[in-house]
């Protein structure tokens, strides 16, 4: 009974997709929403009808938008590790978190974002080369003299 009550403190219960769609895009606009969120239905030849198509045809889409909703929009605290894991609409807020106005964005802030999470994916991908790379160069040093120069040569009759 407790979870319920925590659960209708969520601001997406009872909410429908159309409805959280008009409330972010008359507040923001296709423009900071695809800034945001980089999801082309926001992009190319946007409106709210061919938006809540695609959202609901697409998961990993519309759960990125509701957790925009929560948190962008009405400005609840992250949530808890447990929680971050279960869709937007299956987290349960507590009591004592409300709703607050909506976050200021404009698109000078989302490009500096998009440029973090660029050198941040690119460091990542450093990262992982590295440490693949130990194991490539330990692998076979018997096989090295035809297929370092051509990497089809054993696959040749």
């Amino acid at each position: 009974m407790n979870d319920e009550i925590n659960y209708q403190n969520n601001p997406l219960h009872g909410l429908s997709l159309k409805n959280l769609l008009v409330e972010i895009v008359d507040h923001y606009g296709f423009e900071i929403l695809f800034a945001y969120l980089n999801i082309n239905c926001f992009n190319k030849n946007p409106s709210i009808d061919s938006a809540v198509k695609y959202l609901k045809k697409t998961d990993w889409a519309r759960q990125k938008v509701e957790a925009f909703y929560l948190y962008k929009f009405k400005s609840l605290p992250r949530a808890s590790d447990e929680q971050f894991e279960l869709p937007p609409r299956d987290r349960i807020v507590p009591p004592n978190q409300i709703p607050g106005p909506p976050a200021e964005l404009s698109l000078e802030d989302a490009e500096r974002l998009r440029e973090k999470r660029v050198k941040k994916a690119a460091q990542h991908d450093q990262e992982k080369s590295q440490r693949a790379a130990p194991a490539k160069r330990t692998s076979n040093h018997s096989n090295t003299s035809a297929s370092d120069s051509d990497p089809w040569a054993k696959w040749r009759k």
